[in-house]
C-alpha cells in the first residue's frame, strides 16, 4: 500500500509516495512561501478602477495578484486571499502569487501530503538522491532511450531520445513519461516531442498507451499530430521540483548540502565543502539548525572546482 513519508528538512521539506520501496510520487515545500489552498491577509495596494483584480501585499512583503474582488474592496483595504498558484521563476522574470478574494476562515488542508504523511528521520537509502538527482540533470533514462525535460516559459517541453525504431522508442517511453509528471509534479502546459510517426495506427498506439499511465491524473491532452507532438494541460498550483532546480541552482545545491551534512555520522565537527555560490546561498539560521539537530560544530569550505551539486560534508577532528 502506498504511504506518504515526510522529511522535515533544513530550508525544505519533503514527502514521497511510496510503493514497494519505490517511488510513486513527491512534494517539495520550501519554507515559508505562500501554497495553493492557504488562506491569508493582506492589503490591497492597487487595484485599476472597475476591475475585480487587484494587487495585494501581506506583511511579509509577498505579492499576490487577486481576482474575485467585491466591488466595495478599495486600496489600502485589509482582505483575506485564497491562494490558487503560488509564486513561480521562470527565465528573467517572477510570476507573482495568484489568489482569489475570499471571507472564509481558513479552513483545514485536506488531502495535503505534508499533514497526513508519516514523517521519518530520512527516507529509504537512494530514493530521494535518484530523484533529486533527474530533476538536476533534466534527464530520466529508460531502456533504450532517455526523456530530456527543457523549462521554458511557455511550457515544459519532453524530448524522446533514443536508438530503437520510432514506434517501438516512442511506446517505451510512455511508462516513464507517467513516473515523471508525478515524481516532479509537473503541471501547466506540457509538450512531449515523440519521433515522428507517420502511420495513423501508430500514432493512435502511443495515445491509448499514454491515456493509459495519465488514467487517473487530472490533465486535459491533444491527440498526437503528423509530427509526434502531444501537448498535456494540468493545474499548475506552484513550482515543480524541476522548476525549483532549473531556476534557484545555488539554493537547491544548498539544501542538498545541508541534507549529506545531517546524514554524517560520527565524532568531531562538520565540514561541508562546496562551490562557493553554494555557500554564500547558505543562511545563518539553517546552518545553525544544522548545528542544533547534529549537535556538531559546522566548518565551510568553498572549492571552486566542485559543480554546484558536487558540495560533501565530512567529519573532521575538533
Amino acid at each position: 500500500m502506498a504511504e506518504w513519508l515526510v522529511e522535515r528538512g533544513i530550508g525544505e521539506d519533503r514527502a514521497l509516495l511510496v510503493e514497494n520501496d519505490r517511488v510513486v510520487a513527491a512534494e517539495v515545500r520550501w519554507p515559508g512561501e505562500l501554497r495553493a489552498g492557504d488562506t491569508v491577509g493582506a492589503t490591497l495596494v492597487q487595484r485599476p478602477a472597475g476591475s475585480p483584480r487587484g494587487l495585494a501585499m501581506t506583511d511579509d512583503g509577498a505579492a499576490i495578484l487577486v481576482d474575485r474582488l467585491p466591488r466595495a474592496a478599495s486600496e489600502g483595504a485589509a482582505i483575506r486571499v485564497e491562494i490558487t498558484r503560488a509564486a513561480m521563476a521562470e527565465r528573467g522574470r517572477l510570476k507573482q502569487a495568484q489568489g482569489r478574494w475570499t471571507d472564509r476562515e481558513p479552513a483545514a488542508r485536506e488531502g495535503d501530503a505534508f499533514e497526513t504523511g508519516r514523517p521519518v528521520r530520512r527516507f529509504p537509502p537512494g530514493l530521494w538522491e535518484e530523484l533529486w538527482g533527474a530533476a538536476w540533470e533534466g534527464e530520466v533514462p529508460f531502456p533504450n532511450g532517455a526523456l530530456l525535460f527543457a523549462i521554458t516559459p511557455g511550457m515544459t517541453v519532453i524530448d524522446i531520445d533514443g536508438t530503437l525504431p520510432p514506434r517501438e522508442l516512442a511506446l517505451a517511453a510512455v511508462p516513464s513519461i507517467g513516473r515523471a509528471l508525478r515524481h516532479f509534479a509537473l503541471g501547466g502546459s506540457i509538450g512531449i516531442d515523440f519521433p515522428t510517426l507517420a502511420a495513423k495506427a501508430d500514432r493512435q498506439a502511443v495515445d491509448s498507451a499514454l491515456a493509459d499511465v495519465l488514467d487517473g491524473w487530472p490533465h486535459e491532452r491533444t491527440a498526437m499530430n503528423g509530427f509526434g507532438f502531444v501537448q498535456l494541460v494540468a493545474r499548475s498550483t506552484g513550482p515543480s521540483l524541476l522548476h525549483r532546480l532549473a531556476h534557484h541552482r545555488a539554493a537547491a545545491a544548498a539544501r542538498l548540502l545541508l541534507r549529506r551534512g545531517e546524514g554524517t555520522e560520527g565524532a568531531g565537527a562538520i565540514r561541508l565543502t562546496a562551490h562557493s555560490a553554494v555557500l554564500a546561498a547558505l543562511r545563518p539560521e539553517w546552518l545553525a539548525e544544522l548545528s542544533r539537530r547534529t549537535g556538531r560544530e559546522v566548518r565551510l569550505e568553498a572549492d571552486h572546482s566542485l559543480a554546484l551539486d558536487g558540495g560533501h560534508a565530512q567529519i573532521v577532528p575538533r
